[in-house]
């Protein structure tokens, strides 16, 4: 199609369709996108399912694997109407789901495929459920049912039953995920109390499963949404094809054809009729019959080679077969040629696209909602102008006075010679006859030349003269050649960057060349940019400085045409684009608009999450500002990957998985970078926690008095002989006090391990804990907020869960007690009040909004600097625990003393401004009584210590020490307690899926069993000989996991790995034998392997900690063979 016809079709949004194809790796996605793209001629038909032609990278040909999303633009003519098909391929790989929620944001349908010897597969619900959450319409694609024949050998009535559940587990997917949308809202609604007329409370005991309307929900062959295809062979079909074709020959009508072909229906010969019940009597159904039986005749007669019985179905089918694929040695060749003209599987699948998906113009009014509504903010909240916005979203106009809304879902780096300006183009005649001529001139000029020098060469020669001082040299043409490739060169080397295109979709508007549009960050608010920006302002004016708020120009608008670009001058609404000259405003995903009223979209939900971390550094020293240029080019580039530099200057890379870091290395070496780098080993994260008392010792024998004795004794020795100083005592029970270098504060702490369902919910309200914590600072400088309904009932949910969680005598008014949460304040651990006579503001006060400062009274000022300095001091602890400077999880820290003498001197004198020489009289050596301050000092009639001297008015500089003193105190307080408890390493687990025959089972379970997995469960999948094995296994142990799975199993078993949880790793890192039993089964140097020991180890020398190991422990002088004889 030409460009005036593709601008045509944009310019008609009803007849577009934005789609992507989904599935698991290996399903089969680039294989249906070739066969989609050879119907427009773009590539050979014969090619499709050998070239890949979306998968364009080097590395994703050599893996088979598809790693980034790619878009082309197709037609299709379906009955009397053009449609425009904007198609993307998605990757099925666990490691790139990033950039299947990038593809699946500017969509409206989905192309869902699903082998058909492998049925759903993890990946396929998680690309399901992607969908359900973006409110895009999806539709089936059974794929590779050549297998059932081929490789299983089924019958035709085997096939169908195979089938059969396949549509089974796909729509108990699908009815999941409704059932918990229905559920969901029923839960809202019960919380809205319906009373009746008296005043009596009405209960409704339906789940609201009864009124929701699911018929269009499920995938079914008489509703049109499924196809059945092979499409390495070409072909696919969809009931309808059947029922358009023996409507013709049997004389029977389509819409009854269309009702029974899928079914429990069979055809009655005698009769002349379908009827009902052919399971019951033994009868084959009428798909069978009519519809898999000619496929499995095709096949025998083609695999077998036939020769006679191919030539009658080609008659009968009325397909023409060259001569050169009758004779090809491969029987795959003959039978491509004849279903790629009797049933195609591209007129299958677009028809399909074009009848069952939504256009741009069908958006609903649920989705335009959700996607403008972010945060804690509820639709219903924004400024009017905003809310107006939604009528374009739903118009989907291109008109002039239609604001233009734009959503950039990902960055693409692309070569610079690819963009249309730089590529080379065909020359025509005129332009060859030119350069013939050209070519002739310079030839003939540097032939006279050669001759012209040869004999002034031999004029010198006899001569032995030189040519005059002043007169210039002549260079030849060579030379001057030469030169001009020399001065062009560093020319070339700056047109060799990587431009980075927009990924981008047009939601209402036209976007056109050059125009300028304002950039919202993802914390942008609308009401703030409409209150500090005059009415009526556009992109184009100079605008003040709004926060999130930025402009920029969009240069260029390309159509993408999978490894091809197509300049625009400009795309109308509905449509996809790529868009150059954002590169310095958008990082990876932002909203563009054309009004300061529109609300940035929601950000994009990653299925993945990016755990494997490796620090990177050049080769060269000289080299490391190309390196930081090209780690930020990558992480502009990938949406999924992260670049970040640590306290220790370390340039550290995180990854979703081991495929992914492999990318993005060879990315960094040979794009961005462009020069030599090394990689360290993987970083493993880890966690810190504190676990009970164990019950029983390592042989499983019970703890008795001695031993809990021996460990109090143990911790005391090991503290007063090691870290332990005279500011700090350790109680028997776990309770630490610290008292300040100053002896001004002392503080006392416990540690305490949370339970693990509170751990785990506060490790998945990790959002909503940042959003606590933000209005509990807008509240407490004395902002006005606009606070939604829906995030006050979720944090008062949050609370009644904690409430309901914490039970028992230890942990009575544990939740109104909350301090803070950590690290960074929204972490899985909690900071507790238990300091007798404190009163503070709850972190709950969002739901009571009650002003305490009447109850603090006088003291408000110095307690609140010093809170800040006790939750400081709480932060920095969670952040890097004792045992390997790792985060904690799941530690609870009890604050049950905090004395102050700076707070007595408060209270005495009402001020800060209170005359002292506490601090005079330590820099002086003052030793005794007369130079020590109880810690403990309470009552308004305390007054200073005199030494003498002059008292001078404390200074800020003083209490900023006494901060600084208290929040380092309260960090060692915190470690302290932590070890004064059991301490535990917790490991990040991955949940790996592994597909594998039975024949290679026990060789799986080696693998797994080496690298500290663990089995969950396996079972068979019914009509095959594939077992699916679910376990997990530690992040540490997973690298070259999937390598040796395939090299042990020939191949025949591939792991899915997707991070799942947080695990305890039950043996003690500190454990020594200490009782008789034990030192009988583990001797007495109990050097068996400790994993968590190896762990801890592992990390500590990766950070320069120190390590207690014994490099030799016995040594002996080598004794030669000399000496032997």
């Amino acid at each position: 199609m030409g460009l005036e016809n593709i601008a045509a079709l944009q310019r008609n949004p009803a007849n577009a369709r934005n789609l992507c194809i989904l599935a698991h790796v290996d399903h089969g996605k680039t294989t249906l996108a070739d066969c989609l793209v050879a119907s427009n001629g773009i590539i050979s038909s014969r090619l499709a399912g050998k070239l890949r032609y979306l998968d364009s990278r080097e590395d994703e040909q050599i893996r088979g694997i598809t790693m980034k999303s790619s878009a082309i633009a197709l037609y299709h003519r379906h009955g009397d109407q053009d449609y425009l098909i904007n198609l993307i391929d998605s990757p099925g790989h666990v490691d790139f789901s990033s950039e299947v929620s990038a593809a699946v944001r500017l969509c409206d349908g989905a192309i869902v495929v699903v082998d058909a010897v492998q049925g759903v597969c993890p990946q396929t619900q998680a690309v399901l459920r992607q969908a359900w959450l973006e409110n895009i319409r999806p539709v089936l694609v059974i794929n590779k049912i050549d297998r059932l024949i081929v490789e299983l050998k089924l019958t035709s009535q085997e096939a169908y039953k195979h089938l059969q559940k396949i549509l089974e587990q796909v729509n108990a997917v699908t009815g999941t995920l409704f059932t918990s949308k229905v559920f969901e809202e029923r839960a809202e609604k019960e919380k809205q109390e319906q009373r009746g007329p008296s005043g009596e409370q009405i209960y409704e005991w339906s789940a609201g499963l009864e009124e929701a309307d699911d018929s269009n929900l499920y995938f079914s062959p008489d509703q049109g949404n499924v196809v059945f295809a092979s499409a390495i062979d070409g072909w696919g079909f969809s009931i309808q094809q059947f029922a358009h074709i023996y409507s013709q020959r049997m004389g029977i009508k389509r819409e009854v054809l269309l009702k029974t072909l899928w079914g429990d229906f069979y055809l009655n010969n005698k009769a002349k009729r379908i009827m009902k019940g052919a399971k019951a009597k033994g009868k084959k159904q009428l798909f069978v019959q009519l519809v898999l039986d000619n496929i499995w005749s095709l096949y025998d007669a083609v695999v077998t080679r036939r020769d006679d019985k191919v030539e009658r179905v080609v008659a009968s089918l009325g397909v023409k077969v060259m001569a050169r694929d009758c004779r090809h040695s491969d029987p795959k060749v003959l039978l491509h040629a004849i279903c790629s003209q009797w049933l195609p599987v591209s007129q299958a699948v677009l028809s399909m696209v074009c009848e069952k998906l939504p256009s741009p113009l069908d958006i609903t009014p649920e989705k335009v909602e959700k996607l403008m509504t972010v945060g804690s903010r509820r639709f219903d909240s924004l400024p009017e102008e905003t809310q107006e916005l939604k009528r374009a979203f739903l118009q989907c106009s291109s008109g002039e006075d239609a604001p233009t809304i734009v959503f950039v879902s990902k960055m693409i780096a692309v070569d610079s010679k690819a963009l249309p300006q730089n590529r080379q183009r065909l020359l025509t005649q005129e332009e060859l006859a030119q350069r013939g001529e050209l070519a002739r001139k310079r030839h003939a000029d540097r032939m006279r030349a050669d001759r012209t020098a040869a004999e002034s060469h031999k004029e010198l020669t006899h001569s032995g003269s030189r040519a005059p001082r002043g007169q210039p040299a002549e260079f030849s043409t060579d030379e001057m050649e030469s030169l001009t490739l020399t001065d062009s060169a560093p020319e070339e080397e700056e047109e060799q960057k990587d431009i980075f295109i927009a990924f981008a979709r047009v939601y209402s508007g036209t976007v056109k060349k050059g125009h300028r549009v304002f950039v919202l960050g993802p914390k942008y608010d609308p009401a703030q940019g409409l209150s500090m920006l005059p009415e009526g302002c556009r992109a184009s004016d100079g605008v003040r400085e709004v926060p999130h708020l930025s402009c920029c120009s969009m240069d260029n608008l390309y159509l993408l045409m999978g490894r091809e670009l197509v300049e625009l001058e400009e795309v109308p609404a509905g449509n996809l684009l790529g868009i150059r000259g954002l590169e310095g405003c958008v990082l990876k995903s932002a909203t563009l608009s054309t009004s300061p009223a529109c609300s940035p979209f929601i950000p994009l939900h990653f299925e993945g999450t990016p755990i494997v971390r490796v620090a990177i550094e050049p080769k060269h020293p000289s080299e490391t500002s190309q390196l930081v240029r090209g780690m930020r080019l990558l992480q502009q580039a990938d949406p999924c990957a992260e670049v970040l530099i640590q306290e220790t200057g370390e340039h550290v890379l995180v990854t979703a998985g081991e495929v992914h870091l492999q990318r993005c290395l060879e990315d960094l070496r040979e794009r961005f970078a462009k020069i030599e780098i090394s990689a360290s080993k993987p970083i493993i994260p880890f966690r810190e926690t504190v676990v009970r008392p164990p019950k029983v010792d390592m042989v499983n024998i019970d703890l008795g008095k001695q031993q809990k004795v021996a460990i109090i004794h143990q911790i005391k020795e090991d503290g007063f002989h090691g870290r332990l100083s005279e500011n700090l005592h350790v109680d028997p029970s776990g309770l630490v006090t610290l008292t300040t270098p100053n002896r001004l504060a002392t503080v006392s702490v416990r540690a305490i391990p949370l339970p693990k369902e509170v751990t785990d919910l506060l490790e998945t309200s990790t959002e909503l804990i940042r959003t606590l914590e933000q209005l509990n600072m807008s509240l407490r400088e004395g902002k006005h907020l606009d606070i939604s309904l829906r995030t006050l009932e979720a944090v008062a949910g949050l609370k009644t869960q904690l409430e309901g969680l914490l039970q028992g005598r230890k942990w009575r008014n544990a939740v109104e007690g909350i301090w803070s949460f950590g690290p960074r304040r929204c972490g899985p651990n909690i900071l507790l009040n238990h300091v007798g006579g404190y009163q503070r503001h709850s972190v709950w006060q969002c739901l009571s909004k009650r002003d305490l400062t009447g109850a603090l009274g006088a003291q408000s000022t110095v307690i609140r600097d010093f809170d800040n300095s006790i939750i400081n001091g709480f932060q920095l602890a969670a952040l890097s625990g004792p045992m390997c400077e790792e985060p904690l999880m799941g530690v609870c820290f009890s604050v049950e003393r905090w004395d102050s003498h700076s707070l007595t001197l408060t209270q005495h004198q009402g001020s800060l401004e209170e005359d002292f020489t506490i601090n005079e009289a330590f820099a002086d050596g003052q030793a005794g009584a007369s130079a020590e301050i109880s810690p403990q000092v309470e009552g308004p009639s305390s007054e200073p210590i005199q030494t003498g001297r002059r008292q001078e008015p404390v200074s800020a500089e003083r209490c900023g020490q006494l901060s600084g003193q208290l929040m380092a105190s309260m960090k060692e307080a915190c470690r302290q307690a932590f070890q004064a408890q059991p301490q535990r390493l917790m490991a990040a687990m991955y949940t790996c899926e592994i597909m594998a025959t039975a024949d290679v089972l026990g060789r799986v379970y080696g693998v797994l069993a080496k690298r500290e997995g663990r089995v969950l469960h396996d079972e068979m999948k019914e009509g095959t000989d594939m077992f699916v094995i679910k376990a997990v296994l530690p992040v540490a142990e997973s690298f070259g996991f999937a390598d040796e799975i395939r090299k042990r199993t020939s191949g025949l078993a591939s792991p899915q790995l997707v991070f799942s949880h947080w695990e305890v790793i039950s043996g003690d890192p500190y454990w020594v034998p200490t009782t008789e039993e034990e030192y009988l089964h583990f001797g007495a140097k109990a050097d068996s392997a400790n994993q968590a020991l190896k762990y801890m180890n592992a990390v500590r020398r990766r950070k320069g900690l120190y390590v207690e190991e014994k490099i030799v422990e016995h040594a002996e002088k080598q004794r030669t063979l000399s000496k032997n004889k």
